[in-house]
């Protein structure tokens, strides 16, 4: 068995893969890691960016949008669409074959919207009608628009990917969106058994902020926490999801044939050199959990992993771990807070740039002695300025 077979045959662990490119759909690459062991794939603005404006793959299928007379931002959208549709295809046979407990894809609404849950529950409503598939999970950002627009599509029976959680008391207000979601769609008479969610609780980047601000302070105190916080908020998430998914309220759902919400480990490469390279998978490995791996990920964890049921030990000492890190000035809500309003900017940042680079695409195709990269270059650059003024 290769170790992500192992993380879900002997740890109930989820490793889904954090990338999705047209390359790993034609060469055959994403169905190879599938047989690897590889359960779902995850996407968001900044990769379907990456992946277009760093091949020639989707120049043919834009030309022919262009000419169809699709506007860049639908044309971005059908080129999202295309790789989506084949990516769930690839991972239907592990969806039926699984009691539909894996199987995913997941597609996120345009980061534009993060605040505006009415076009976010309309975003969502398309993007479903565009991709009718029992696989496919709509990405909604957890901000405070994004919890409503949670709830509302759970009682429609959409199945939602809630990305960009950053804190315990934003993780318990999705939970609730979820349980309450649900509880409306079965008294409307909806099958719950249909409808699937997990909840992205982002690692690597919490260690990142909090440990600029333990350096700001600069204390013996506060430099002897440095690179704890990211594990022990998420073993401390794990251990909510636990009891929220044990109580009277959730038994009365599972008994209606409700799935549980999955917590999903995110970011889990590491930011900091120093950290080995395996730390944010091997320090939260256990049942009912995904993680969501990046292709240096999977390869490190394969070479030199170690793999041990992990995300339920040394809670006491986590929840400890926030006491001091309270005490030395160090806010955990407020870290949340930065990093979503951090998250939602980098993923539009990546969004606008790709409609500039395909602007640039549509008005001006290969001109001799330039490169497709430099003329991309200066769009984004024009259309960023364009921004500002």
């Amino acid at each position: 068995m290769t170790k992500l077979e192992r993380l879900y045959g002997h740890f109930g662990q989820s490793p889904w893969l954090d990338n999705l490119t047209r390359a790993y759909l034609r060469n055959g690459t994403l169905a190879r890691m599938v047989a690897d062991g590889i359960r779902g794939v995850t996407a968001n603005p900044t990769i379907f960016a990456r992946s277009i404006t760093g091949s020639h793959d989707y120049d043919e299928q834009f030309r022919a949008l262009m000419a169809a007379g699709k506007s860049v931002d639908e044309a971005y959208w059908e080129l999202v669409l295309s790789d989506a549709g084949q990516a769930l295809a690839v991972l239907r046979p592990v969806f039926d074959g699984g009691d539909c407990v894996d199987g995913f894809v997941s597609v996120e609404v345009s980061p534009e919207l993060a605040h505006d849950a009415p076009a976010t529950i309309a975003a969502a409503r398309w993007l479903r009608r565009r991709i009718a598939q029992p696989n496919l999970l709509v990405k909604i950002p957890a901000t405070a628009e994004g919890v409503t627009a949670v709830e509302v599509l759970t009682a429609e029976g959409a199945s939602i990917n809630v990305t960009l959680l950053f804190s315990l008391s934003r993780y318990a207000e999705i939970i609730e969106a979820y349980l309450s979601g649900l509880e409306k769609f079965t008294v409307n008479g909806g099958d719950p058994s249909t409808v699937s969610s997990v909840a992205s609780f982002f690692v690597s980047r919490v260690d990142t902020e909090v440990d600029q601000r333990l350096e700001a302070l600069a204390t013996d105190e506060a430099l002897a926490l440095r690179g704890q916080a990211a594990v022990a908020q998420a073993k401390l998430a794990y251990r909510l999801f636990t009891e929220q998914f044990s109580s009277k309220r959730w038994h009365r759902l599972a008994g209606l044939g409700a799935d549980i919400q999955r917590p999903l480990w995110a970011s889990t490469s590491t930011k900091n050199p120093n950290d080995r390279d395996t730390r944010y998978v091997e320090e939260l490995i256990g049942p009912d959990t995904v993680t969501t791996l990046p292709e240096a990920t999977i390869a490190a964890v394969e070479d030199h992993g170690t793999l041990a049921r992990t995300v339920d030990s040394g809670v006491p000492e986590a929840a400890e771990l926030m006491l001091r890190l309270a005490a030395v000035g160090v806010d955990m809500t407020a870290v949340g807070r930065t990093l979503e309003d951090n998250g939602i900017a980098a993923f539009d940042k990546s969004y606008q740039d790709v409609l500039a680079n395909l602007t640039n695409l549509a008005a001006a195709p290969q001109t001799p002695g330039r490169t497709r990269e430099e003329g991309f270059s200066d769009a984004a650059r024009t259309r960023s300025h364009a921004r500002r003024s």
